[in-house]
């Protein structure tokens, strides 16, 4: 536990300057996640967008190593990117005015194998490609072997494997995967197929060379929830920290309801903090635009459950929490 006085020179800056609105917010999430984690709380990441193209693992991994974040629910764009960074990273190209591009220009990006997300574009051959040619080594073997394993335990054998290690490209202790496959926490990755790699996979099964079925599907990542949060939930509970919105965020906060009413064990704990960054504006039928009170309505949390919304840029507000959390 790190006293207020103690906290470094942006914590103090923040404590000093953000007083009101959407700044007020920060800072009260902040402490109430701190004071979750002090009386011996656990807490869950459920990160949306692109987070790891933008970097934030360059905070987000130190949460990781100092026990901050016990398991991640992240979209699967947030799992590859992190490691295509990893080992791609002075291949990126960044476009400041992306705003202004023409159709044309957008093509000629394209054409030259980078593919934008934003203001900066991830190189095809040594990022996707790179990634996908071991990739494939770990799927065949598993393919042999009769393994079935989740994306993120693919991901982890990659990695732990040391093949990668001679493309990095930053300094290891950034990529916030790598800290996740050291501390060996897990990462529940929803709508996998939803992304590059799971593409790829579905190619390389429908070329007749892998078996759909050495991947885990949805089913069985919400079981592997279940169990996690059934052994985790006790004493002070488990707190859930939201960026964004979408499947990241609604998959793994409806693990709660689907425990009490569906397979009707009651008396199952409820999250026991909420927090969501977001600059989703509240909609009809929006999950990310949703304020927290409506997931009391869903059995998701309960009327006094610490609730933050801060309505803002993620890559703006997560660094600025961290930092505060970490005393920085």
């Amino acid at each position: 536990m790190i006293d207020i006085m103690d906290k470094g020179p942006i914590s103090q800056f923040i404590l000093h300057h953000y007083r009101h609105f959407n700044s007020a917010a920060l800072v009260d999430a902040a402490k109430a996640f701190d004071e979750h984690m002090n009386k011996g709380g656990k807490m869950m990441l459920a990160m949306a967008g692109a987070m790891s193209t933008a970097e934030l693992g360059l905070s987000l991994a130190e949460m990781i190593r100092q026990d901050k974040f016990q398991i991640v629910s992240c979209s699967a764009n947030n799992l590859e990117e992190d490691i295509m960074n990893l080992v791609a990273h002075s291949h990126y190209y960044r476009v400041p005015g992306y705003r202004d591009l023409t159709p044309a220009q957008e093509k000629e990006l394209l054409d030259n194998h980078m593919n934008r997300v934003t203001d900066t574009c991830i190189p095809e051959e040594e990022a996707f490609r790179r990634l996908e040619h071991h990739l494939l080594d770990v799927w065949k073997d598993m393919q042999a072997k009769g393994e079935r394993l989740l994306p993120y335990e693919v991901m982890y054998r990659l990695l732990r494997s040391g093949v990668l290690e001679q493309y990095y490209e930053i300094d290891p202790k950034d990529s916030w995967v790598l800290a996740a496959c050291e501390k060996n926490i897990p990462i529940v990755v929803p709508a996998w197929e939803d992304s590059t790699t799971g593409n790829i996979f579905a190619a390389h099964c429908i070329k007749g060379e892998l078996d759909p079925h050495i991947i885990k599907n949805g089913i069985e990542t919400m079981m592997f929830l279940t169990d996690w949060y059934k052994k985790n939930s006790g004493g002070e509970g488990v707190g859930f920290y939201q960026i964004g919105g979408g499947t990241a965020g609604d998959f793994p906060i409806c693990v709660v309801p689907m425990m009490e009413q569906d397979l009707g064990w009651t008396g199952t704990p409820l999250w026991k903090y909420f927090c969501q960054i977001s600059d989703s504006t509240t909609s009809y039928g929006s999950y990310s635009g949703a304020v927290p009170n409506e997931k009391i309505t869903w059995g998701k949390l309960d009327v006094d459950t610490p609730r933050f919304i801060v309505e803002s840029d993620a890559t703006i507000v997560a660094p600025l929490m961290f930092a505060y959390i970490l005393g920085w």
